[in-house]
């Protein structure tokens, strides 16, 4: 089974009418309420820093998405904590719209040029902490009552290690909040998903392994993609997972058990999406589909991903099918 990429992607694309968003679109997080879907999208301009936004666009159809603004609704503050928005999902709960985002504490700079630059302007005296003299990515959440205004939090992840794709269920569960993370906790083992714990959205505990990289489209390393959707059968999830041989993104899908999302009651043997079409194989990241927001309208699962670090695209199949795919060919 594969998913059914738009014929006319991408749906969303640089602007060169605005300075912060005129180079790269991509990674969009997406919700859908009362007929309206919104895209939470990363952006970046033309600047030697690289500072990343998030902009919002909307749309009536999940396919034709009109920007509400020229301005960002989050911006970085590189004298602050977060000196980018990188890679923003979604999720809400109660009145509140809650958006994870990764950030690093310097600009990350032309990260694809061969002449990049480093922001960094620290020592390395073995005094300052290892993430922020490699600026190594953390994760910090925000909420919002609108997705047009927010308020940042700030960081919700350990400073020891780098720690992104962190991604919120949309619910508690047994009176927990909980999240889906990638750490790497060690240097050379492949970057795997854990699960973790919370009272109050900001103190975790130790996160638990929840899956590992099996196979070759994915040995390099796996992290979740999008947040996590109730259906009759469990929590859907979709991942990406990097290959060794290619080192190309490709995505996976995992069904959680809905009471204890520990339990993995299946997972894709094959990939349902690789990087194919030039919006996905020459940009920033060259071979790239980088799913980060999905949502469902009745039987359609809308699945929004970034096309080599570039543009924003859309993908589609029918839920039902994907369940019994999963169930049948993907069963633990």
């Amino acid at each position: 089974m594969k998913l059914h990429k738009y014929h006319k992607n991408p749906i969303l694309l640089p602007n060169s009418q605005n300075s912060w968003e005129s180079l790269v679109v991509c990674n969009p997080a997406a919700w859908y309420e009362n007929g309206t879907f919104y895209l939470l999208y990363r952006a970046a301009g033309d600047d030697e820093h690289h500072l990343i936004y998030l902009g919002l666009a909307i749309s009536d159809d999940g396919f034709n998405f009109r920007r509400i603004s020229d301005q960002p609704v989050l911006a970085p503050d590189i004298d602050g904590y977060d000196s980018g928005c990188e890679d923003p999902r979604l999720v809400k709960m109660g009145g509140l719209y809650y958006v994870t985002y990764a950030y690093r504490s310097y600009p990350p700079g032309r990260y694809w040029a061969a002449d990049k630059k480093n922001y960094v302007n620290v020592p390395n005296d073995g005094i300052v902490p290892t993430a922020l003299y490699y600026n190594i990515s953390q994760t910090a959440l925000a909420i919002s009552p609108d997705l047009k205004t927010f308020k940042k939090l700030g960081r919700i992840t350990t400073f020891d290690y780098d720690n992104r794709d962190v991604i919120l269920f949309p619910e508690k569960i047994n009176g927990k909040f909980v999240r889906l993370e990638r750490p790497v906790i060690k240097p050379g083992i492949p970057a795997a998903i854990w699960i973790n714990y919370s009272d109050n959205l900001m103190d975790w505990e130790v996160p638990r392994l929840l899956i590992a990289p099996e196979k070759a489209w994915e040995m390099k390393k796996i992290g979740g993609s999008t947040p996590p959707l109730r259906t009759e059968a469990g929590w859907l999830v979709l991942y990406h997972g990097v290959a060794l041989y290619d080192d190309q993104y490709r995505v996976g899908a995992l069904l959680l058990d809905a009471a204890d999302p520990e339990i993995v009651i299946a997972r894709t043997k094959d990939y349902l999406m690789e990087p194919e079409f030039p919006y996905e194989t020459a940009g920033f990241y060259n071979g790239c589909v980088f799913p980060t927001g999905n949502v469902i309208v009745d039987d359609t699962l809308f699945v929004y991903y970034g096309g080599a670090d570039r543009f924003c695209c859309v993908a589609t199949c029918s839920v039902n099918e994907l369940l019994k795919y999963l169930l049948s060919e993907g069963k633990r």
